[in-house]
């Protein structure tokens, strides 16, 4: 891991050991509640892995807790700002995409993402917590959105809001790169269903 993955990781696994530590939960009791299993847990915590995004939620939702809270820098400012190349990156593509976690607020829980896809790049993301929802607006190229089967090219400059507690996937369909922004806007942390750990 590189030096932003790697600190990324180990901020990952302090919070997540913190968190476990202040249910009183044993290693084992978190790998059962959250489905992930204890070597994972441990590698986790001790930042040795850049775990999925599908794994952070099933940790967060486990423990209660929306997933900026794992991810996001500490500290309550008045003004928070991600300097450029200072996001989360929490997803990487095939083709070189990217899915760069930017912006989030604890309460009410918000998150807001840079997301790149290479050409041919997919992302498919499963039910997040009931009544989730989440605004898109391509940037760049051209991404196709599924949401519960119902496809959708967007454009430049298009945007979209959409269900996000329901599947729904991202792609680039076309030969150049496709950029988007994208807002998730969760109504409580800790009510997520479905979710896989290749999220």
């Amino acid at each position: 891991m590189d030096d932003p993955t790697s600190d990324l990781a180990a901020a990952i696994g302090a919070r997540v050991r913190e968190r476990r530590q202040s249910r009183r939960w044993t290693l084992d009791q978190l790998a059962a509640q959250s489905g992930v299993s204890r070597r994972l847990v441990v590698s986790l915590e001790q930042g040795a892995t850049n775990p999925s995004v599908g794994t952070l939620l099933r940790l967060s939702e486990a423990l209660g807790i929306g997933l900026p809270a794992l991810v996001a820098p500490r500290g309550a400012e008045p003004v928070s700002v991600t300097r450029a190349g200072e996001g989360s990156v929490l997803w990487t593509g095939e083709a070189g995409g990217r899915g760069v976690l930017v912006a989030a607020t604890p309460d009410p829980e918000g998150e807001l993402w840079d997301w790149a896809l290479g050409a041919g790049d997919q992302h498919a993301s499963h039910p997040h917590a009931a009544g989730t929802r989440e605004l898109l607006q391509v940037r760049q190229g051209q991404v196709v959105l599924v949401v519960a089967g119902e496809s959708v090219t967007l454009d430049p400059d298009d945007a979209v809001v959409f269900a996000g507690d329901v599947a729904h996937s991202y792609a680039n369909p076309g030969t150049a790169p496709a950029r988007f922004s994208l807002a998730v806007l969760e109504p409580r942390a800790g009510t997520r269903t479905g979710v896989s750990p290749d999220a």
